[in-house]
């Protein structure tokens, strides 16, 4: 089960306001006179545009990229409590992206937008909370902020709260939560927290034990390329375990996750091929595999060298 939690979010807002003016000005790409209606009304003080502005600026969009006047207009809109610009400037200090870094006025700028319910911000606050970057470390604030942006339906923060309870380090361990915020971010098609979910369906921790729950969920990360999905799908596959055994499906799902340098599935796929298990025998690819395992330092082979 993959333990580590997730980083940053880095994706700016883009522009805001009115739908019918956007599409008019935009869709069209009419981006000149759109940085002329901006401009007008961002001088005037309207945060709206000076949130646009900026954005057009940042981008380079229709006008040349220059990321100092972006981090201007954002700085006016944010001023004005303009809350998605100021999860922007949050960004822009917390990268670096055309200023100098400062984690702790990308904290500040965070701490503003998570205030007025920004769930990016308030994932990205809790990230720095958690990590004490930018800020002293507090893990009770951390899980506040993940609990507010996993509640705005943000699959990171969600996935995170199930790693927090699952291991219970940082909180009290409740398996029972761990599986509900694992289940929501999974259902939002979210890979890691399905691979997980499968791992606590196969398991039965902080929930009923369900092979055919645990088989549905390793497919859907599996599919989305998570090598630890994939090697645990091949293996049912191979056992027969929570659906009808096919070795030849067993074959195709390790090889995905030992092309991916999955050392476990590259040393079962050398037994494989070694034996002709499921699949023609073929010296050569178990040979191949063999060394591949080898390289990434199987237990096989580490427990056969201390001897």
């Amino acid at each position: 089960m993959k333990k580590s939690l997730l980083n940053i979010l880095s994706r700016l807002f883009p522009f805001a306001g009115n739908a019918n003016k956007r599409s008019k000005y935009l869709h069209k790409e009419n981006y000149e006179k759109a940085f002329t209606s901006f401009k007008e009304k961002a001088e005037q003080g309207d945060s709206e545009a000076q949130h646009n502005l900026g954005v057009m600026y940042n981008k380079g969009d229709g006008i040349e990229q220059d990321k100092q006047k972006a981090f201007y207009w954002f700085s006016k809109a944010a001023e004005q409590g303009y809350a998605e610009t100021q999860y922007n400037l949050g960004i822009m200090y917390d990268e670096g992206d055309g200023i100098e870094q400062d984690k702790q006025k990308a904290f500040y700028w965070f701490s503003k937008a998570a205030k007025q319910g920004v769930s990016k911000a308030q994932y990205n606050l809790a990230i720095m909370y958690y990590q004490g970057e930018g800020t002293a470390q507090d893990k009770d604030k951390a899980i506040y902020w993940f609990t507010k942006a996993a509640e705005q339906d943000i699959a990171m923060a969600q996935y995170n709260l199930a790693i927090i309870y699952g291991k219970g380090d940082d909180t009290e361990q409740d398996k029972v939560k761990a599986v509900y915020w694992c289940t929501k971010a999974a259902e939002q098609g979210y890979p890691y927290a399905q691979s997980n979910l499968g791992v606590m369906y196969d398991k039965g921790h902080g929930i009923e034990q369900d092979k055919q729950k645990a088989f549905y969920w390793f497919t859907k990360a599996a599919e989305q390329d998570i090598a630890i999905a994939q090697y645990n799908l091949a293996f049912m596959y191979y056992e027969g375990n929570g659906v009808e055994q096919d070795k030849q499906k067993a074959v195709y799902w390790f090889t995905k996750a030992a092309e991916q340098g999955d050392s476990d599935a590259q040393y079962n796929l050398a037994v494989m091929y070694d034996k002709g298990d499921g699949v023609k025998q073929n010296k050569s690819l178990a040979k191949k595999y063999y060394q591949l395992a080898y390289e990434g330092n199987h237990e096989m082979f580490v427990v056969n060298l201390s001897n």
